[in-house]
Parts: structure tokens; sequence; C-alpha cells
């Protein structure tokens, strides 16, 4: 079920800011359900999705959202190569409708990101999105036409976050699977 009880936490404000948690199993139904009515039924379609298909999400990278206790947001990553640079995919980052406008989403999108460059085995994270939202919290235009995807994308939409500020500029080649050592 969609974020129970979203109609009452939407009818009083919010108590709290949202926070964070680790994704668990009981979440997968929640995770389902939301991408459903983010990207409805043509979200397989997409190129991200694509991705997605050909390689695992990393699960310790799996985050939810919360607004006084009720899940209201998802996001998940997944560990690519990027022309023999390894690095992780942002996405589907998720929030519901009855949720929005609350930060739940840029904190999500925040926080796995810098969970993710902690590692130290990932140099960047790349994804899709619009540079309106995504590039005030960190990420920056590439090279556009340089990293191919296994459909269209517009490249105008293909942005990066790294700890070295030059690798969206020289980041290049095919997406395909996480180098291991």
């Amino acid at each position: 079920m969609i974020a129970p009880n979203a109609s009452s936490a939407v009818a009083e404000p919010a108590t709290r800011a949202p926070i964070v948690r680790p994704a668990t199993s009981a979440d997968d139904q929640f995770v389902e359900d939301l991408q459903a009515l983010a990207f409805g039924p043509g979200r397989f379609a997409r190129t991200a999705f694509r991705v997605r298909e050909r390689f695992p999400i990393d699960p310790g990278l799996s985050l939810i959202a919360e607004v006084d206790g009720t899940a209201c947001g998802s996001v998940w990553m997944t560990p690519i190569s990027v022309g023999g640079i390894n690095g992780y995919l942002l996405g589907p980052l998720a929030t519901h409708p009855e949720f929005r406008k609350r930060g739940a989403g840029k904190l999500l999108a925040r926080e796995v990101s810098v969970r993710a460059l902690a590692r130290k085995d990932g140099r960047f994270v790349l994804l899709v999105g619009d540079q309106d939202y995504y590039c005030p919290l960190g990420w920056q235009p590439t090279t556009q036409g340089a990293i191919q995807f296994p459909g269209p994308v517009d490249p105008t939409r293909v942005l990066v976050m790294s700890h070295e500020n030059e690798l969206g500029k020289s980041l290049a080649g095919p997406i395909s699977a996480y180098r291991v050592g």
C-alpha cells in the first residue's frame, strides 16, 4: 500500500522534517507501488530502466524517506561503469504526490549520493534529470553525447556528481557492468 495514512498526514502540517532510512524487504511493495504511481506503465521502456534491467541495484544504497513515520519516497542506486570508470546511476527517485514540496526527494538524492561516494569504490553518481532540480544540489552537466546509454536520452539531462570537478567533462563511453578490482 502506498503511503498509509497519507491523507491524515497531509491534513495536518508535518511536525518534523523528512528523514531517511535504509530500505528493507518490508518496503518492497511500497517502492513498487510508488514507482508505478510516479512513472506509470511506460517506466519499463525508459532508458534508465533498461540500465537497471541489465545491472542489479545496490541494496545497501536503497533508501526510504519518511515524514512523521509515513513512508513517502524512495531512491535506488545501480553500480555502473562508464569508459572503465566505476560509479553509480541514481534512480529511480520518487516521492508520493501527497508529500511533494517537503524536501524528501532532494534529501534522498543528496543522502544516497553522499553514501555512494563515501564508499570510495565509485568516482561519480550519474543521473538523467532536470538541471534546475539537481544542479543546485551539486550535479553538473556532462559533455553532451559522450556517455552512451542503452537507448535514447536527452543529452542535456545527463548530469554527474563527483568529488572530481572535471570528471563530468571527461566521462565518456558506454554504460557497462561495474568493474570489480
